[in-house]
Formats: structure tokens, C-alpha cells, sequence
């Protein structure tokens, strides 16, 4: 945002305060000066006027000048094409230094005398704003002929340019940052309404509808205008400059130099564009287009409010019937259409996503003034509006939650009047509570602790009174010290076990989770404003993220790739939780003597191995995923201690190739469930341990879970653990198979005897017989 002093002078009085005190002011209030430059014009360099202008005897392009500066007459000779007689225009006089260093000396041009220079904008060292000479008006201010240049405050100005964070659209005009500038100084704003006269005056009812449709939170205002012989001041051509904006016609100007003072957004129509043939009465109808947006028609779209203009409905002439309109349309409204359904955008969408100026009066009023001081155009009587229904944000906060806060009591009379002037209502206000409306520009006001920050930043925070530090010791290992604990611990598990940590953004991409069956955020929750069109949702799994990097890596000539990363995930209500995930693609280890250069590519087990290295003891079970990248046959559930933490299997074929990787498996666990704590010491038997085999007929069908569950719950005695080593079946087994399971048996007392040992057998198998009616092979 680009502010002059001048220009905020015009809003606000600023007698007595020093640029460097405005820049520090600025900062104080969270308005972030950027840069800050000086125009300062050379001595020597006066006002004048052209009393004659004839041309040069000895060259077409050049004119002889008879130029008044106040203490005498000039002779000038000037090579510029707008020069003629009557012109105020600005003279460096003998002896001036010009910024680029020339010396301004009496010199012969073609044969003529010639004792100074008539100048430029750029040759005094401001931005160049028209071509040729400056053209001077009374919308400089007062001045005399002689008068030093540097001594008027248009050409004696500091620009200063103020980096505003997104959430503040109220300061994106200078009556935005003067109404700031009002609370910090406690000087009051200076208004530009102006108070008109209807009468005499055509109504505008007498040459302009509008209809339109209901609930479209939209607020339209009109003004017409005949326009005539307006002429752009200087003024307003330097500014418009200053902030680095042209536009092609004296009406565009106009409107684009009042919607940046005044911070109201400003178009104006051709008035022709609508009207029917042969008609003079124009028809405004305000539409919700076919993408939702509100939208300005006639035979054809004029404009779509607070997006862009079309080219067919501006205004191409000087003379004529101009229809001037003002906006406003809530910022969260357009830019989520923004996002629903981008279209193409004009230069003010910057501003109306953002936040532009609700009160559209004091925009139109200021812009019409310009019209008035500057033309011969006269005005139609009234306005057509549109207003839509809107809803006072209140918010209660006690006196008592402000010092809270802050940490420091402010004195009430203080916080009113800061509130007072930053435009907040607060006078339905008790003894010990505050109730405050918030304006309709402050869009970024939403919760008490936004009403606390106006105060501090307002107040400064150096000016807060400080406090003795206190300090008490208590125990400082709260609960988000086990946390980061336990994310350290299990990082560094991960990346024992040979897992590289990969990190991703919280965003994903929607079509992808959609695409691939996952959870997405509800859309009345998405994002407003993405990043980029491929991380618009918040990511409802680490899977695909890992999927991607893994992708990145197999492109690069990675033939084994790991990956591990822990991270936060949101469901569709955009509730977050954490979860941790790994992913090992590819050869199990790296090429080498042992595996004659040919290593073997992971299977289930082997990963199933490398997770329990770093998350420690589980339980697999028969599980169906509930997403379309595991593969239907390879995965399993993840179980610790009878409770289930997630999901582990291969990816499926399809997808491997989709991302060009090898044989890949993947596991996602709620990071939450996963164990972490003081491990405690058990017993250990000092006795040797026994090993037995059983290898058992049973029907193919029959899952392990019921075996295990079965020997489980026998209770049998010395039994430490057991598992499955080997599985078969051929044809003379017909639907049977053979499972071998061993037995690990195991006394704390003793060293177990073969009688012990067979005892413990027979009751496993009895135990099978009687519930699964299986038995040896």
C-alpha cells in the first residue's frame, strides 16, 4: 500500500509530526513501513507562467517563451509540444542544480537567448506523470509566481510504502490508514462527504432501473453524471503516478484515484451499454451469473461485482451520461466463489478479497467532488441503491479479561476512547463489561483476543507497564514434554532401523484423497484461499504424501527407497489427530558380494519385521482397508495389546505403476496408541528353554486366529509363547493343509523334564481335538 504525506494530510492533520515520526507510528500500530522516499526539489527551481509563446525563427520543434517568475520576465526557449501561453508551469532559473546533476546556465539555442528551463516532471525529479511540461492547476494548493517549488507541500512530499498483512483490507486506501493514523494520534478524521442539493436537478429515477435478484450480499449505489470537458488535475496525475497505476481515459483516473483515497470500489458505465435501441431509459439487472457470481447485466454482462469490468461497458468518451456505481461485497464471500470457481480478475479484486470499504456514500460523495472541481458536468438528482441485511458483529469482554490478558491494568477511559476511535461502538458498555460492535470494514475482528490486540497495539507495546519477573519451581514436565518425548523417540527408532524421514505440508491434494477413497474435509471447512491448486485440502492421511516422495526417488535411480514420517492429519469435521506412517520400496539391501548382486525385493514379512524394530511387539490380523491402495490380499490390521492401531500392506499393482516404484508396502498407525513409558523389569527364568514343533492337519479355511486364540485361553502350563513356522498342502491332502506351530516351554522352578514337556503337549492338542477338532499330521 502506497500512502504520500500530502495525501494523508488531506484525511487527517498532521501539523507538527515529522515523517520519521509518522514511519515510526506506523510501525507501532502493526502498519509495517516497507520503504520510505524524500522528493526533494532543488533551489532555484520556482513557480512561473507563460505570458507568450511564439515560435522558433530557426527550428520547428522549438518555441519562444516569455515566462513571468515573479521578479521579472524570462526569456525560455522549450522544445515541449504542450508549452503555450497562459500555462503555469515550473522554471529551474540561472544557477539551478538540477537532480541529475546539470547546472542550469543562460545558453543560445538556434541563434536565441535563453535564460532557464521550463521543466518536466522526471527533470525535478518526481515520477513522470503527463508528457511534456508539468501543467500546473489549483490542485496544488495556493502558491505565487517566484515561489520555490520545494516550498509547497505536493512537491516537498515523502512517499511511503506500507507492507499491510492480508487479514488487513480496511488500510488498503489512505482513508484506511489516516482512520489508524486518528486512533494513534487521537486527532479526528477528516470527512469528505459533501451535502447536496437535489433541487433543480433531474432525478436519476428518470433515466435508470434496477432490478435484482434476492440474497446475493451485495451493496450497489449510482450516481449519474453528463460528463463535460473534464479535465485531469495535476494533482491526480502525480499520484496515480506515485502508486505506479494509468488508466486510458480523465474517468478512469478519476475513479481509480477515488477508490484508492477513499478505499470504496468505483466503476463507472457507459450509460448507452444500457439501453435498448431507441430508448433513453437504461436497465440495470443484478444477477447471480452461471458460475454464482453477482453480476451487472444488460443485453450482456457489464461487470461482476467486485471481480472485473468487461471491456464493453466502460467508458470510451468525454462527453456524455456516465453512470458512476460503488460496491461492496464481503471479502469471505468472493474469495471463497474464488475458489469454487475460479475466474479471470480485474486490478480492484486485490482489493474486495481482501476487504474494501463498506461505506459506499463517502466514496461516491469524494469522487463526485473531484467531477464537480474539475468539469463543467452537472449531476442528476438521487441515487439508485441496493442494500443488503447485515448482521452487527458484538462481542463482550470484561475489564477484567483485557488486564487478564495484557497483564497489566489499562484505565477504562483509555480503552474507550481507543475503541472509540478506531470506529468500534461501544456504548452499550457497563460498569465492568465491555460490549462492542465492530465496524463492517474491520473484517479481521472476530474474538476477544482481536479486540485486546487493537488495544496493545494501539496502547504500544513498550508502553505497557512491565513486571518483576517471577519465578517459582514447579514441575515442568507437562504433558506436551511426553509428547515431543515420544516423537523424538520413535523418529530416531525409525531412522535406526535404516527410514529416512520425509515431511510434507499438511495440505493435499482433494482429488487425489477423493480419488483414491480416503476422508476429505466437508466443504463448508475447506480452505479459502490454497496455495496452489494441487494442496487445496487439508490431507486426511501421510499415505499419498510418502507415495509421492517415494515416486520422486525411484525416478532418480533409487532402487530401495524408506520412508517414515509423523505428522498431523483432519478428518471431514476438520478435527486433527496424529498419525505416523512408513513406506519400503524396492530391494530389501543394497546390491553386494553376498547376494551376488541380485538382492531380493521386500515381501510382507520382512516389512512386517523392520515396523515391529521400531514400534516393538504386535499382533497382524485378517483386515480389509477401507482405501483403494492396499493391495485386497496383503494387508492386515495392526494390534498392540488387543487394541487396534492401524493398517498394515503391500500397495496395489496399479498404483505401484501409476507411481513407477517396484514391490512397495506401506503401514499408517495412530501415533497416540502407539506404546511409550517406563519399561518394566519381569522376571526371567534362569532355566534353559524348550523348543517343540507340532505340525497340525486343519481345514484350509480355517484362519491361524482361532488356533491361537484356542491355545490361548487353554492356560496351559510352562507355556512361554508360540508361533507358526511353516505351512503346507498338496493333493493328498485334499481341502486339508499342514500348519507347523513351536512351542516355546519354559519353567521359572526348574529345567523342564520330558515328562513335563509331553504333559504340556498333550494338553495343547487335547485342547485343539476337543474345540477345532484338528490333530497331528
Amino acid at each position: 500500500m502506497i500512502v504520500t504525506r500530502s495525501w494523508l494530510n488531506e484525511w487527517i492533520d498532521l501539523d507538527g509530526i515529522t515523517t520519521d515520526e509518522l514511519a515510526k507510528k506506523l510501525n507501532s500500530i502493526g502498519l509495517e513501513v516497507d520503504s520510505l522516499k524524500s522528493y526533494n526539489i532543488p533551489k532555484k527551481i520556482i513557480f512561473g507562467k507563460v505570458l507568450e509563446c511564439e515560435k522558433h525563427p530557426d527550428a520547428d520543434k522549438l518555441n519562444v517563451c516569455q515566462v513571468d517568475i515573479g521578479s521579472s520576465i524570462r526569456q525560455i526557449v522549450c522544445g515541449a509540444s504542450n508549452v503555450r501561453a497562459g500555462l503555469d508551469v515550473i522554471v529551474a532559473t540561472i544557477g539551478a542544480v538540477m537532480p541529475d546533476g546539470t547546472v542550469i546556465k543562460p545558453v543560445k539555442l538556434r541563434g536565441v537567448e535563453s535564460e532557464g528551463m521550463i521543466c518536466s516532471a522526471s527533470e525535478i525529479g518526481l515520477e513522470d506523470c503527463q508528457e511534456g511540461i508539468v501543467e500546473l492547476d489549483s490542485s496544488i494548493g495556493r502558491y505565487i509566481l517566484g515561489e520555490e517549488v520545494c516550498e509547497n507541500s505536493i512537491f516537498s512530499d515523502d512517499l511511503i510504502e506500507i507492507e499491510l498483512t492480508a487479514n488487513r483490507g480496511d488500510c488498503l486506501s489512505i482513508r484506511g490508514v489516516a482512520r489508524d493514523l486518528s486512533a494513534a494520534f487521537d486527532r479526528p478524521l477528516r470527512e469528505n462527504n459533501i451535502e447536496e442539493s437535489d433541487e433543480k436537478r433531474v432525478g436519476i429515477g428518470r433515466i435508470l432501473t434496477l432490478s435484482h435478484d434476492n440474497n446475493l450480499n451485495v451493496n450497489l449505489r449510482y450516481k449519474a453524471v453528463d460528463l463535460k470537458d473534464l479535465n485531469l488535475p495535476f494533482v491526480v496525475k502525480l499520484r496515480l503516478a506515485q502508486i505506479e497505476e494509468k488508466r486510458e481515459t480523465d474517468i478512469e483516473s478519476i475513479i481509480l484515484y477515488a477508490t484508492h483515497s477513499s478505499g470504496v470500489i468505483l466503476r463507472a458505465y457507459n450509460f448507452g451499454f444500457f439501453c435498448a435501441q431507441n430508448e433513453t431509459m437504461a436497465k440495470i439487472e443484478l444477477v447471480e451469473d452461471e458460475n454464482g457470481y453477482a453480476s451487472i447485466m444488460s443485453n450482456t454482462k457489464a461487470s461482476t461485482v467486485g471481480i472485473i469490468q468487461e471491456d464493453v461497458s466502460k467508458v470510451t468518451y468525454n462527453e456524455g451520461t456516465v453512470l458512476i456505481e460503488a460496491s461492496y461485497i464481503p471479502p469471505d464471500v468472493i474469495s471463497k466463489k474464488m475458489h469454487e470457481n475460479k475466474i479471470v480478475s480485474g486490478p480492484m479484486y486485490y482489493k474486495t478479497s481482501r476487504g474494501s470499504e463498506p461505506e459506499l456514500n463517502q466514496g461516491l460523495s469524494f469522487c463526485l467532488n473531484l467531477l464537480e472541481s474539475n468539469s463543467d458536468s452537472s449531476f442528476f438528482g438521487g441515487t439508485i441503491e441496493l442494500c443488503d441485511t447485515c448482521e452487527d458483529r458484538i462481542i463482550s469482554i470484561s475489564k477484567k479479561e483485557i488486564d487478564d490478558i495484557i497483564g497489566a491494568s489499562i484505565d477504562k477511559v483509555k480503552i474507550t476512547k481507543i475503541l472509540k476511535n478506531l470506529g468500534f461502538n461501544a456504548r452499550k458498555s457497563s460498569a465492568d463489561t465491555f460490549v462492542i460492535t465492530v465496524p463492517r470494514y474491520r473484517h479481521d475482528i472476530q474474538n476477544k483476543q482481536d479486540i485486546v490486540e487493537e488495544i496493545v497495539r494501539l496502547i504500544g507495546i513498550d508502553n505497557i507497564p512491565s513486571k518483576a519477573f517471577k519465578f517459582t519451581e514447579e514441575n515442568r514436565l507437562k504433558d506436551d514434554y511426553f509428547t515431543y518425548k515420544k516423537r523424538k523417540a520413535y523418529r530416531h527408532k525409525a531412522a535406526y532401523s535404516g527410514f529416512f524421514e520425509s515431511v510434507h505440508f499438511v495440505f493435499d491434494e482433494k482429488k487425489i484423497l477423493t480419488e483414491y477413497g480416503f476422508e476429505t474435509v466437508s466443504d463448508d471447512l475447506e480452505l479459502l484461499n490454497p496455495i496452489v491448486s494441487t494442496l487445496d485440502t487439508l490431507r486426511s492421511t501421510l499415505l499419498t504424501g510418502l507415495l509421492k516422495a517415494a515416486s520422486n526417488n525411484s525416478k532418480n535411480g533409487y532402487t530401495s527407497v524408506r520412508l517414515f514420517e509423523v505428522g498431523s492429519l483432519f478428518n471431514s469435521k476438520r478435527e486433527e489427530s496424529v498419525k505416523m506412517a512408513m513406506l519400503f520400496s524396492g530391494d530389501r539391501e543394497k546390491e553386494s558380494l553376498s547376494n551376488v548382486g541380485k538382492p531380493s525385493k521386500v515381501d510382507f514379512a520382512y516389512f512386517a519385521q523392520k515396523v515391529s524394530d521400531i514400534i516393538g511387539k504386535f499382533e497382524l490380523r485378517e483386515y480389509k482397508t477401507k482405501h483403494s491402495l492396499s493391495h485386497m490380499y496383503q494387508c492386515a490390521e495392526v494390534i498392540i495389546d488387543g487394541e487396534s492401531v492401524g493398517e498394515l500392506f503391500r500397495v496395489h499393482p496399479n498404483v505401484e505403476d501409476a507411481y513407477n516404484l517396484e514391490v512397495t508396502f506401506m503401514c499408517e498407525l495412530d501415533f497416540n496408541k502407539l506404546p511409550y513409558g517406563l519399561k518394566t523389569a519381569k522376571q526371567s527364568s534362569k532355566y534353559q528353554a524348550s523348543f517343540k514343533d507340532l505340525s497340525l492337519i486343519m481345514p484350509q479355511d480355517m484362519s491361524y486366529e482361532k488356533v491361537k486364540t484356542v491355545i490361548s485361553t487353554a492356560e496351559i502350563a510352562n507355556l512361554v509363547r508360540f508361533y507358526p513356522v511353516d505351512k503346507y498342502s498338496d493333493e493328498s491332502l485334499g481341502d486339508n493343509m499342514s500348519l507347523s506351530i513351536r512351542f516355546v516351554l519354559q519353567s521359572n522352578d526348574k529345567t523342564l523334564e520330558e515328562e513335563d514337556i509331553t504333559s504340556s503337549m498333550d494338553a495343547i492338542l487335547q485342547t485343539l481335538k476337543s474345540e477345532l477338532g484338528i490333530g497331528l499330521r
